[in-house]
């Protein structure tokens, strides 16, 4: 159907966080590439709210300042999910979306998808059925209650479709797409900034020079970061790694405070790391892209280094992203230290895992996404809810 026989489909796309932007950007020029027929509208809830990591966010990847903010800000997770249905509602109401659109596992995601689906609003979710099995994490409540939300999902790896079928999700709503933030990744890839420039910038010139000069260390999860012994002992085996492989680290807000409440600051100024505060997208693509090993607990950089093809290892028990292990750069070392220091000198001496790409990580997933999503709009227009 054409845009001058119906009125726009009104797609409400929703980010809370960073992790979010990456994933939206493609699907919002997708969305795009489809009007007058059809109109995204962006919100922002403001989940993280720093400005200026924000704006560095989007005008590096392109995507237009939110027509929403909801400037919800910080509190416990109660608090925040509490705040943004609040918030949101409104929103909603007035924009009367045809669909709204979630991304991820913040919870942004699931507090918007509640608000949708019990006011009859159909709910996308694009990163679906992705699960560590670990109930303690947060990300994996928002997770599961999203997926059961929604209408529409769009999986990033096969195996969710398993994960979804199990928790009873009908097969007809499953669509292996691939993965968004892989899109991101390889459109930004010419524009990444070199890590040598960053090194320059944070007064350590030549530090770890060279490609494979060097190393990216990155943690934030409460589980690593809010026990002193947890954080001091994953610092000092970075230590120890820093003497063969040089450690850049760009310190998450959370961990610089939680290092500065524990007394542990003296690790940050050994000759082995590089501190560095939170990067840009484009920067943090550079850093990844030449390192010799990235150590994260990230669920998100697990991705992007087997797409890069840089070896993984992931300071975490379990991965909601199991494909990074079976299939792409990913090792789970969990915290111990021996088990960490023996995964690193492995990869001094076999160069680590460098596998094939998972399937659909080749930069049209959010093409796809747009397709199949407003093909089934259409017909759930034409054709009543049940279409």
């Amino acid at each position: 159907m054409t845009a001058t026989q119906h009125p726009p489909l009104r797609i409400l796309c929703v980010v809370g966080a960073r992790p979010n932007f990456m994933k939206i950007a493609p699907i919002l020029t997708a969305l795009k590439a489809h009007a007058p027929a059809v109109e995204a509208r962006l919100l922002h809830t403001g989940q993280h709210y720093d400005v200026a990591m924000n704006s560095q966010y989007f005008e590096a990847l392109g995507i237009p300042a939110p027509d929403d903010n909801l400037e919800v800000g910080s509190g416990s997770h109660a608090a925040q999910t509490a705040e943004v249905m609040l918030r949101v509602e409104k929103v909603i109401d007035q924009y009367a979306p045809d669909a709204l659109l979630v991304v991820g596992d913040v919870n942004s995601t699931l507090a918007c998808a509640l608000v949708a689906a019990k006011k009859g609003i159909a709910v996308v979710h694009v990163e679906a059925g992705l699960r560590s099995g670990d109930r303690a994490m947060p990300e994996e409540i928002n997770r599961v209650l999203t997926d059961q939300l929604s209408d529409l999902l769009f999986t990033t790896e096969e195996g969710a479709f398993d994960n979804l079928r199990a928790e009873g999700v009908a097969a007809e709503r499953i669509h292996f797409v691939g993965n968004v933030m892989i899109d991101t990744l390889l459109h930004n890839l010419p524009r990444a900034v070199p890590a040598t420039s960053l090194a320059a910038q944070h007064g350590r010139p030549g530090f770890g020079a060279g490609p494979g000069g060097y190393g990216v260390l990155t943690l934030h999860r409460p589980s690593n970061v809010d026990q002193p012994e947890t954080l001091a002992a994953l610092l000092d085996t970075a230590l120890r790694i820093g003497a063969t492989t040089p450690l850049m680290f760009p310190v998450h807000p959370r961990t610089r405070a939680a290092i500065e409440r524990f007394g542990l600051g003296g690790r940050l100024d050994a000759a082995a790391i590089l501190p560095m505060p939170p990067l840009g997208y484009l920067e943090m693509l550079g850093l990844m892209k030449d390192a010799r090993v990235v150590l994260t607990d990230s669920g998100g950089i697990q991705e992007e280094t087997t797409a890069l093809g840089v070896p993984c290892i992931t300071l975490r028990e379990n991965t909601e992203r199991p494909i990074t292990v079976e299939q792409g750069t990913n090792t789970i070392a969990g915290t111990d230290p021996a088990r960490i220091l023996a995964l690193h000198a492995a990869l001094l001496a076999d160069g680590g895992k460098r596998d094939r790409q998972p399937r659909h990580w080749d930069g049209q997933a959010a093409v796809r996404i747009a397709a199949i999503l407003l093909d089934w709009l259409e017909r759930r227009r034409g054709g009543g809810h049940g279409a």
